[in-house]
């Protein structure tokens, strides 16, 4: 069993039914059923904030959907928050440094198809 946690790309692509953007690695690892997958509560921050920009069309009920397809949702704590101060700055985008921080603290892999989120020493899978 591997406890996965997704990048909010991948989450969008689920969302929007476009597996053809997930590699055959990364959606084996989504199927299996031994395999824990959470979605963090800063992915759902990120679609929130994009969508009311008008930057991400996603249709109203998404969070119904997100919830349909049975992902364990990840809240975002203390603890979490003050581990990014620690990370070292090869990425500068806040949401992906508190998916790092989350991965490494939870002891999860990162779906995610950002190459540069590897440079931190969390298992990534794509």
């Amino acid at each position: 069993m591997r406890r996965l946690l997704l990048d909010t790309n991948v989450v969008v692509w689920l969302l929007l039914g476009d597996r053809r953007s997930v590699t055959d690695a990364a959606a084996e690892a989504l199927e299996d059923e031994s395999n824990a997958v959470s979605v963090s509560a800063v992915s759902v921050w990120e679609i929130a904030i994009k969508r009311s920009l008008g930057k991400l069309v996603i249709e109203d009920g998404w969070m119904k959907a997100l919830r349909r397809l049975g992902f364990d949702p990840m809240p975002i704590t203390a603890v979490h928050a003050e581990e990014v101060e620690h990370l070292p700055w090869h990425h500068r985008d806040p949401f992906d440094r508190m998916l790092i921080a989350q991965a490494s603290l939870e002891a999860h892999a990162l779906v995610s198809a950002d190459p540069d989120l590897a440079a931190y020493g969390v298992d990534v899978v794509w």
